[in-house]
């Protein structure tokens, strides 16, 4: 077949893609090739950029704020992931329910289909130190609570508490759905051999789930990372606790479009995307030796 005769074989399926390809470049490719161009500058306020060459990241790895985002970040990140044994958990009780077992997938995927601004909103009158919901239930017990959102010593953790709940139900719809493609006959024929529930799941269950465990860890990594929603809406902006607890996302905000130094950071959001990316790669070198494909 020439080469024109095939251009015309390609062209109708050229056509159908066309629309997510230039979708692909207009909003992913451009504005990741300006953010890297950005991150070789200094910016002014109001326009016009000079090249600084490495200057930007220099300045960054030097700048103790962004390794206390970073590993602000890090916490955030691993007390999510605390929450995956959690879905596994609650995914499974959920599976072995004879009726309402939509009624239960509903009510844990409520918070995701809710606004992050809401959600925190909600969340920062709860763990309010004086008036909170929570204090006030730990005051009838005797117990004296604290501030959650405003102390900088446990700020960043009973955020993290609030992304476990907001991440609970993404994870537990994704393993339900794992639980439903695990042939039965596989847990009879272990029942049969004398594994009782418990051994079932752990030798039959949790490695066939592996799967969607680790797509589930995948995608809490890299929403963890990029989290500046809660940050925002339940920590007083310009605060100690603010300050002591923000992300790597919220530190590129503040940078960016608070102190107007879009060079900088645009090599917070290179740096982030680099830090995100090697995480991601981590995992699938992971899956190698934890995943069973049955």
């Amino acid at each position: 077949m020439s080469r024109a005769a095939r251009a015309r074989v390609n062209l109708p399926g050229l056509g159908f893609i066309a629309p997510a390809l230039v979708g692909l470049v207009g909003l992913y490719i451009v504005p990741l090739l300006t953010t890297i161009f950005l991150s070789f500058t200094e910016t002014q306020p109001f326009g016009g950029a000079a090249f600084t060459g490495l200057d930007n990241y220099a300045a960054l790895f030097s700048d103790p704020q962004f390794w206390s985002s970073l590993g602000n970040s890090a916490i955030y990140t691993g007390i999510v992931l605390i929450g995956i044994p959690i879905a596994i958990v609650t995914a499974t009780l959920i599976h072995h329910v004879r009726r309402g077992k939509a009624v239960y997938r509903v009510l844990y995927f409520l918070p995701i289909v809710t606004l992050p601004v809401a959600v925190g909103m909600v969340w920062r009158y709860i763990l309010n130190g004086e008036f909170g919901l929570l204090n006030q239930a730990l005051s009838v017990i005797g117990i004296d609570g604290p501030s959650w959102v405003a102390d900088p010593s446990i700020a960043i953790y009973a955020v993290a508490v609030v992304g476990i709940w907001m991440n609970l139900g993404t994870a537990i719809i994704i393993l339900g759905a794992g639980l439903t493609g695990i042939p039965p006959a596989l847990l009879e024929a272990s029942s049969l051999d004398g594994a009782g529930p418990v051994r079932q799941f752990f030798a039959v269950t949790l490695p066939l789930l592996s799967p969607s465990i680790f797509f589930v860890s995948v995608l809490s990594v890299i929403s963890s990372f990029q989290m500046f929603d809660l940050i925002y809406v339940m920590l007083q902006r310009g605060s100690e606790a603010a300050t002591s607890a923000q992300t790597m996302v919220y530190f590129f905000f503040d940078q960016t479009f608070v102190q107007f130094n879009r060079g900088y950071g645009a090599a917070i959001a290179v740096v982030l995307l680099a830090i995100i990316m090697i995480l991601t790669g981590l995992q699938f070198q992971l899956q190698r030796k934890a995943v069973f494909y049955g």
